[in-house]
């Protein structure tokens, strides 16, 4: 067990009052879980503040509280630790209470609003093909070298997210690759950690229900690369408009990768088939499952990172060929009589599906139709819906827009806000279906010899949400189960 000072290093602390505590207990942030002699951390959320359920944790025994403001009436059976933010003392309490684990492996953070997942996903394939033992935290599962945990948020919590690290430490793991999500970084859910590197991959129209601007979105993004240290390495796509802003103000070692501008790490589209890509890096060339352009710049990006890690360049390019791609991402189903391809896309801001629709179109013969089904998501960023809906008419030949996760919100409500962006000179090739497995229906009954399905949005998602319940659907399940039924 620590000490109330093990557990408070490098935390900004203004007042201890209360009785004196000898040894740490158990952390907590959600005051449901507290326990007896656990410790609670107040910290103020989007919905509510923890302040708020200080008595009710006392009630269950709770002998610390780290807060912003004492309550009144201290019991001296009780413990108070007054902190200038509690969600900013949290990630360094949690960090110091399981023994500041980010310390003892190379820890390496992936941002960007597309290509986080493919780019934390490949590195982890890689370095497990490398023969270390590696970690990894995605939006898809966390996974512990092959043992998979179940993923909750794109980064958890700086409670969860230290165990975690704590774990791979004990399994022995070197190398630990994440996600990390404007939200973690603005919620100071990685407070506390020791990073070795940091990797920008785009920024585009996302989570502005969330951050408010965009101005606020990219801020919360560069702050991740703001706080790096002198011994870290910075990676960043100089192609997209806003990869030089990240680097700016960084302690950390400056670096950039591109396929149009001149970069420290460069690479060139030889060939983009349905066979996948060809691409020149660093002079070498390589082939690759993957398709299209967002995916060069993925693999250009984990190219780079392992070779800023150490790894020969050589071997790098070897065991990146051999990749495939993650689950949900560009995945590809074809059924088995008429060889309609279905893919399979997490696709969820209009920049993605533009990028995976521009793709399709790039690599398709021609004579074929190409069907997409989109939704948006519920109590989610909904100025983006009509461009969505505009995007989806515009590069399909086909397009049904239907469900996503509603969640809190009428399905309807939401499709007729994507309607909204649909052009009258398209409006004849959209359908809406709300029903989103009588959408794939549809799709696949529409879908002659050959024809390209796009089902976007979901990805590797095994649910749906409507009204605060998940229920069962796999989207790449349904249509292979849709293809089958109508003999296709």
């Amino acid at each position: 067990m620590l000490s109330l000072n093990e557990i408070l290093k490098d935390v900004a602390v203004i007042d201890i009052a209360g009785s004196s505590i000898m040894s740490v207990g158990e952390l907590r942030i959600d005051s449901r879980a507290v326990e007896s002699g656990d410790t609670f951390i107040a910290v103020k959320g989007t919905h509510a503040d923890g302040h708020s359920y200080i008595p009710s944790v006392i009630e269950k025994g709770a002998r610390l509280i780290i807060c912003e403001v004492l309550p009144d009436g201290l019991l001296q059976t009780v413990t108070y630790v007054q902190v200038e933010s509690s969600a900013s003392a949290l990630g360094q309490i949690a960090s110091n209470y399981y023994g500041r684990p980010s310390e003892k492996l190379k820890l390496v953070g992936v941002t960007g609003t597309n290509g986080k997942t493919s780019t934390v996903t490949l590195l982890y394939r890689l370095f497990r093909q490398l023969n270390y033992k590696v970690g990894m935290l995605s939006t898809v599962e966390n996974q512990i070298n092959g043992e998979a945990i179940p993923s909750t948020h794109t980064t958890p919590d700086a409670i969860n997210l230290n165990k975690l690290l704590r774990q791979m430490v004990e399994a022995g793991c070197e190398y630990c690759f994440m996600e990390v999500s404007s939200h973690a970084v603005d919620q100071h859910r990685i407070g506390g950690l020791d990073f070795t590197g940091a990797v920008f991959t785009n920024i585009t129209h996302d989570h502005l229900d969330y951050h408010k601007t965009f101005d606020n979105y990219l801020k919360a993004k560069k702050k991740f690369f703001d706080g790096l240290g002198k011994k870290a390495f910075a990676l960043t796509n100089i192609d997209d408009r806003s990869g030089n802003i990240m680097l700016q103000n960084t302690k950390a070692a400056k670096h950039s990768y591109a396929l149009k501008s001149p970069a420290d790490f460069k690479a060139k589209i030889v060939s983009d088939t349905v066979q996948g890509l060809e691409l020149d890096i660093d002079g070498q060339e390589m082939h690759t499952r993957l398709i299209g352009e967002f995916n060069a710049y993925n693999l250009l990006a984990v190219y780079a990172t392992t070779v800023l890690l150490g790894v020969d360049k050589i071997e790098a390019l070897t065991i990146l060929s051999a990749l495939t791609p993650p689950e949900g991402r560009f995945d590809q189903i074809v059924s088995a009589h008429d060889k309609i391809v279905g893919i399979v896309d997490y696709a969820h801001t209009p920049d993605a599906l533009k990028n995976v629709l521009h793709t399709i179109n790039a690599i398709r013969q021609g004579n074929e139709t190409l069907i997409s089904i989109v939704g948006c998501g519920g109590d989610r960023d909904a100025a983006k819906r009509p461009v969505m809906a505009q995007v989806a008419a515009h590069l399909s030949d086909k397009c049904i827009l239907t469900s996503d996760n509603p969640r809190s919100e009428d399905p309807n409500e939401i499709l007729r806000q994507m309607n909204e962006g649909v052009e009258i000179t398209e409006r004849r090739k959209v359908l809406s279906i709300t029903d989103r497995r009588e959408a794939i229906r549809t799709a696949c009954m529409m879908a002659n010899k050959g024809d390209i399905i796009l089902l976007a949005g979901k990805g590797h998602e095994k649910y749906q949400e409507i009204k605060g319940v998940k229920h069962s659907f796999d989207d790449k399940a349904v249509l292979k189960e849709l293809f089958n039924e109508l003999g296709k």
